[in-house]
């Protein structure tokens, strides 16, 4: 671990390589688990602006979900993320013709209906952020299902910070990101 302005960041995320390899997990990520996106406040309030935007790109069951749930949950802890489908598969998640989990947010940002991607959580994986009161923890979240991007990202030689570039910037700033990519020549 290193710190970098107000965070604590995690050497794996210069050490470990990783690239999403959709075709192999078919978006996993937004399918997997027992919780949503996490979400901070802004988020959430922009959710529920654009909803009427990004609706049309969704599944029927993401619709039910988010009509009985609203377009963000808060959990028993406190926290803000997406509402999830019998427990599952996000509220956003759509599917291809090759069956892999997309997000319909993204979809509608990509068919210019909203100019907001998608929540900076889901745009970071598989780094984490967890905000403490005094400083960001900035963490390589390994998960299994998440192999084969590993193996890709080896055979590419592309480190996790590189890959997640534009959304570590959108989070911490481009001053933030030359920091990083100098403690990242000094390991």
């Amino acid at each position: 671990m290193f710190q970098l302005g107000k965070t604590i960041v995690s050497e794996d995320i210069i050490e470990k390589d990783f690239v999403c390899n959709l075709s192999a997990c078919k978006g996993a990520c937004c399918i997997e688990g027992d919780a949503g996106a996490p979400l901070d406040k802004d988020e959430a309030k922009i959710l529920e602006d654009i909803y009427p935007k990004v609706k049309p790109f969704l599944r029927q069951e993401g619709i039910d979900a988010i009509t009985s749930q609203g377009t963000s949950v808060t959990t028993p802890f406190g926290d803000l993320e997406t509402p999830l489908i019998n427990g599952a598969d996000c509220a956003y998640v759509i599917f291809d013709e090759k069956n892999t989990a997309l997000c319909g947010i993204e979809e509608a940002y990509n068919q210019g209906e909203i100019s907001w991607k998608k929540p900076v959580s889901c745009h970071l994986y598989p780094i984490r952020v967890k905000d403490y009161s005094e400083f960001s923890a900035v963490n390589y979240e390994k998960w299994d299902i998440c192999d084969d991007a590993c193996t890709l990202g080896k055979e590419l030689q592309v480190p996790v910070y590189k890959f997640v570039k534009e959304a570590l910037i959108r989070k911490f700033g481009e001053d933030w990101y030359a920091g990083l990519e100098k403690a990242a020549k000094t390991m």
